[in-house]
Parts: C-alpha cells; structure tokens; sequence
C-alpha cells in the first residue's frame, strides 16, 4: 500500500470507469425515455440499471478524488478536489471536472427526490447529463497523462461515440413524436386503450413502489379523437395543447381529468409509453353514474379541452420471472398495458371474467395475440363460475388482479401476500375504533393549527384554512391527497397501500384517514 506508483494506478482506472459508467447512464437513460427497449425486459429493471450506473458512477469519481489526495505526486488537498480553481495543476480542466461531478451529484439526487419536485424542474435538472459527458470529456481529454495511449483513444473514442449515439436518438425520438402529435386526430383507433371506472389506485395488498407525496403537474389537454371500445366504453384520445412532450409514464399509471361539471375522475392510460405525444384513456358508462361517465359519454368530442394531471401510479408492474393477470370486466385495461409491455418471452397468463363476451373489451383481440395464454370466462356462454381458489393453489407466479370488489376479495384470500398485487375500483370498507375522533392539526410550514371535529376529514379542514391539497376522489383510493406527516399517529382508513408502507414513509391519506392520537403534525 505505500507503493509511490498505487494510488496513481487507482487514480487512472477510476477515472476511465467513472467517465464510462456516465455515458452508460446517459445512454440507458436515453433508451428508457424513447421506450427503445420496451421490449426487452421489465421497465422496473431497466430504471433499476440506470439508477445504478448513475450511483456507481458517484461511487468511481469519489474514489478518483480519495486517490488524487492520497497520490504522493500531484499532493492533492481537499479543496483542491472540491473547489473549482483551487489546483495549481491545470486548474481549468480541473475546475472542468469539479463542476461535472457536482452536476452529477445533482442530477443523482433530483432523482431520489423527484417524487418531491416540480417535473419541470426535475427535468432541467435531469438533461444536464448531457452537459456532463461533455465536461468529463474535456476534463479527461485535458488532464489525462494517457492521451497518446492508443488504448486511452479507442476508449475515448467509443465513449463519445456512443454520447453522440444518445443524443442522435433522443433528437430523432423527439421529433419522431412532435411528427405524430400531429397526425394524432386523424387516428380513430389507439393501439390500445386505456382505462374505465370513477377511481382508481393501487390497493393496500400492492408490493409495488412506496407511496411518496407527488407534486403533480395539471395541464390543458384536448380531445382529439373519440372512439368506441365496447358497446359500453368509450375511448378518448387527448393530446397536449402545447408543442411539449407528455411526461413519462408506465403500465398501470392513470391521469386525473377535471370535468367542467366540477368533478374530478381518475382513468388509466394504455396504448405505447413510447410515443408521448398523446394520452389515450378509455370510460365506462357506469350505471348508475355519479356524474363523471355520463358527462363524458355525452359530451366528450374533438376540440373538447381538459385539465388534465401528470401520470401517477399505485399499480405498477414489478420484475418477475411469470405472472397471472386476473382481469374482470373493465379492470382489463391497466392488465391489458402490462401485457403488452412485456417481452415475448416472459411467461405469463391472463384469465379474463365478464357478464358477456360483447361486453368485455379487447377479449377477442386478446385471444388472437396470443393464443394459449389467455382464457376468457363469460358469464353468458358458461354455466358454472371458475374456481378461482382451485386454479391459484397451484399457482406460484405474482398475480395481478384488477376488478370488481367482489373478485378481489376472493383473489386476496387465495394469494399469499408477497405475491399479490390488487388495484381497486371502490375503497375497502374501513372505520375508525370508537368512531371518528375530534383531532388537532398543526401544519409545520404554514404555522397554522386548527382542529377537526369528527364530522369533518382533514383534507375539507385543510381547505378550509387556506391549505389546499389535491384531492380528487375522496375516498381513500386514488392516492391523490397524500401529504407527509410529520409527527403524530394517523389511523390509515384509506384503501391506496399497505397500512406498514405508509409508516415506513411517514404519509397518510387525509380525504379519509383521521388519527389515533390527539394531536397530528404535518409538512404543510
């Protein structure tokens, strides 16, 4: 270890992998937001690689930097490291690569935190890894004592290669889109379509990804295309008022529509992730309404403008080896995005229940793609029900379920825990122990205190003080209204995820959700 050539060693070799793991990153980032792998694995997997080049890359440059200091030749002092300009040895290029890494520090951590931020400036945040290889690139080319090396070159050369790769592809994904959104009218069919009910969410037996406060972004969407899904669904296609692109989004996700009869409604998306210039959404004429299918079967039409939330989802699909997707009626549709979102070789089978075969969207069609792998149960055409307990003893796969509340207490009741994923249409009956109880909340930002009778929820106290928070469904499902409690015991009464989850986390649901102890404090 006191070898005067070790630490320069180390030096070089972290620097050439930190300098590859960031293109990586960059690339595979640039893969992920054009969908150019959507059919190679689990889209849970692949952000779980890039989140790891870009973390393993922090880890190689620290190491660089320890080595810098430790190197008996250069002498190397802690600011010289952390501060740009501090180095009298090439300060420019040095400064270069400081400012790099602080780039990519911060755009590592807008990534842990981007539940928290403002899309738009988690995303101006995120393009600047861009800016980052560059920098690298000069700082490397610049100060590196390899330069002349032909293997430094060839390496070099690859990893710029590729960055230009990226860039090329993320330009091309661009205007690709762009192209589309404006030819999006004259569809009248989607690939696929989307989703149903008056409420949507991940229900509390979900294993998927923890429930974090959002922000979500509202934004001004039109109707460009309507579309009959079945004689009782009907499809709308919306695209974005402006020329930006939509945001992200996987299979599961759902958006939130504010109707201008003052309601708000929570539909799934559906169709390719890959092309952002559109959302497509499907509604169920529910009978009977409580407003929100009705409005739109009667008045939805191209030209029509909507204001429309960011993509949340509480129903993500989680990488595994096989899959069961039980489906009944509309709850198809967030199955159906899943299904298509996999690869052609992962193991998987739908079984799919519905009053009629005319009635159940995309059966048919289902069948046809893939033969062998789904089954259609139709009230209609089989005498006897299935027997979901018998059929899921000898399953060992996760299951995916998403219907009727009937159906998903029978699917809960045969699944182990650890493999179940349920999404619901309506809240699972919960009360609090002894009745509602009056509580005192304090919000820790806005100074305000203010108590809540039992007969009030605290998201209604919370607008009625001058603390709006974005509620939608107000009944525990969507998972729209979370905010972050600070101290205090909620008494969780909503159905969005587990119980545990949202202790672990430290949020709670307060369009439904009240407190087991007499005081809550909460980051508002």
């Amino acid at each position: 270890m006191n070898s005067p050539h070790l630490w320069w060693y180390i030096t070089r070799a972290s620097a050439i992998v930190a300098w590859a793991l960031m293109t990586l990153s960059v690339v595979w980032g640039t893969l992920l937001s054009t969908r150019v792998l959507r059919k190679v694995d689990n889209p849970s997997w692949l952000q779980d690689l890039h989140r790891y080049l870009g973390g393993t890359a922090i880890v190689m440059v620290v190491i660089h930097m320890v080595t810098l200091m430790l190197d008996g030749w250069l002498h190397f002092s802690v600011a010289n490291v952390l501060v740009p300009f501090s180095s009298d040895y090439r300060a420019l290029p040095v400064a270069i690569g400081i400012l790099g890494f602080y780039l990519l520090v911060a755009v590592q951590g807008s990534s842990l935190l981007m539940r928290w931020l403002p899309r738009r400036f988690w995303k101006a945040i995120h393009y600047s890894s861009y800016l980052i290889v560059v920098l690298v690139s000069f700082h490397a080319g610049l100060t590196g004592t390899d330069v002349t090396a032909l293997w430094y070159r060839i390496v070099a050369i690859s990893i710029i290669g590729l960055s230009v790769v990226a860039v090329l592809v993320r330009v091309l994904a661009g205007t690709k889109a762009t192209t589309s959104r404006g030819s999006a009218s004259v569809r009248s069919v989607p690939d696929t379509t989307v989703s149903d009910t008056t409420v949507r969410s991940g229900d509390g037996l979900a294993t998927g990804s923890a429930a974090l406060p959002l922000v979500l972004d509202r934004t001004t969407m039109r109707v460009a295309a309507t579309f009959r899904v079945s004689d009782e669904v009907l499809g709308l296609r919306l695209v974005p008022t402006t020329t930006d692109l939509l945001p992200v989004w996987h299979p599961g996700a759902h958006i939130t529509l504010a109707l201008p009869n003052g309601l708000e409604r929570q539909y799934s998306l559906c169709g390719d992730p890959a092309d952002r210039s559109h959302f497509d959404i499907a509604v169920l004429q529910t009978q009977p309404s409580l407003g929100g299918s009705s409005w739109i079967h009667a008045n939805a039409r191209p030209g029509l403008e909507l204001e429309v939330t960011a993509p949340l989802n509480r129903f993500e699909l989680e990488p595994a080896y096989s899959y069961t997707f039980i489906a009944g009626g509309i709850g198809i549709t967030p199955i159906k995005a899943m299904i298509e979102s996999l690869p052609q070789r992962r193991d998987w089978h739908l079984v799919y229940v519905g009053r009629s075969r005319k009635s159940m969207a995309f059966a048919d069609e289902l069948v046809a793609r893939y033969p062998g792998r789904v089954l259609v149960h139709a009230s209609d055409e089989n005498v006897a029900a299935l027997n979901f307990e018998k059929f899921l003893q000898t399953v060992q796969t996760d299951v995916y379920c998403c219907g009727p509340e009937a159906l998903m207490v029978r699917i809960a009741a045969a699944v182990p825990r650890e493999r179940l994923h349920l999404e619901r249409f309506q809240p699972v009956e919960r009360a609090a122990i002894g009745g509602p109880q009056p509580v005192m909340v304090s919000c820790r930002k806005s100074k305000k205190n203010f108590d809540v009778p039992a007969g009030q929820s605290i998201l209604e106290a919370l607008e009625q003080n001058g603390l709006p928070v974005l509620g939608s469904c107000r009944k525990g499902v969507c998972g729209t209204c979370d905010v972050r409690v600070v101290s205090g015991l909620p008494d969780h009464l909503d159905s969005v995820v587990d119980d545990e989850e949202k202790d672990r986390v430290g949020i709670m649901y307060p369009c439904v959700s009240r407190a087991t102890t007499p005081d809550l404090v909460l980051d508002l």
